[in-house]
């Protein structure tokens, strides 16, 4: 999605979430200056490195997600895939002895997890917003495998494809990638919320608050405009 059409939904979620515009663009310009200190990825270069495969796999966090993977596992042929992982969807997916090729995260998932997946080869994608300055700020030293997005502006090594939440921020860059088809894995869009977006849950799944039901329903509504005009066939395995 080019950023002057994702700028009036950019506009719409400021309004509805309270959002400081001036603060996303805070955090993209430091993670900006961070990265070109670190070293990072071009989109060029990360699609070469998934180049393999224009079939992808997006894995969220939710209550499905570890029925999925064991289907996924059972049925499917893995490397045929280019997987993508939704922030905490990592740590289910490690839990399977699955590596993610890509990971899309805001730091709020389970970072050891994290760092484990990039070691072993998961690249990594880091997004830039107005609640997460903090993280940004003390972000550990990945192994030059990263790519930095904004839901604001772009701004130098800083992309926006388009997205909100992990989930379909996962879903944009896959398209951006060249992908011809998305499989949708533990993207439920419900009122739940699991332990792999909430680390310090203190049960499996929970009711989702007000907060991240509403979060929940812009993800399906920009998974759905991904359907509607991106010519990807996109799966959801909970159809």
């Amino acid at each position: 999605m080019e950023f002057g059409l994702w700028e009036k939904y950019y506009k719409e979620i400021l309004d509805d979430f309270g959002f400081s515009r001036n603060d996303d663009e805070k955090s993209a310009k430091l993670l900006d200056e961070i990265l070109s200190t670190q070293g990072c990825l071009t989109l060029d270069e990360l699609s070469q490195i998934v180049g393999f495969s224009d079939k992808f796999i997006v894995f969220g966090a939710g209550p499905s997600l570890k029925e999925h993977i064991l289907m996924l596992k059972e049925d499917y042929d893995l490397k045929d895939y280019v997987l993508v992982a939704a922030d905490g969807a990592t740590t289910a997916m490690i839990e399977e002895r699955i590596s993610p090729d890509i990971i899309c995260t805001d730091l709020d998932g389970n970072l050891d997890d994290i760092l484990i997946a990039n070691i072993r080869g998961a690249n990594i994608a880091i997004h830039a917003h107005g609640d997460n300055i903090d993280k940004i700020a003390t972000l550990p030293q990945f192994f030059n495998s990263v790519i930095g997005t904004t839901q604001a502006q772009p701004i130098g090594n800083i992309y926006n494809f388009g997205g909100f939440t992990d989930g379909d921020r996962a879903l944009f860059l896959s398209v951006a990638l060249g992908a011809s088809e998305i499989i949708l894995a533990g993207m439920d869009f419900g009122d739940k919320v699991t332990k792999y977006s909430r680390p310090n849950l203190e049960v499996d799944v929970d009711d989702a608050d007000d907060f991240k039901r509403k979060k929940l329903m812009y993800a399906e509504k920009f998974t759905n405009w991904i359907v509607e005009n991106e010519s990807v066939n996109v799966v959801n395995l909970l159809e």
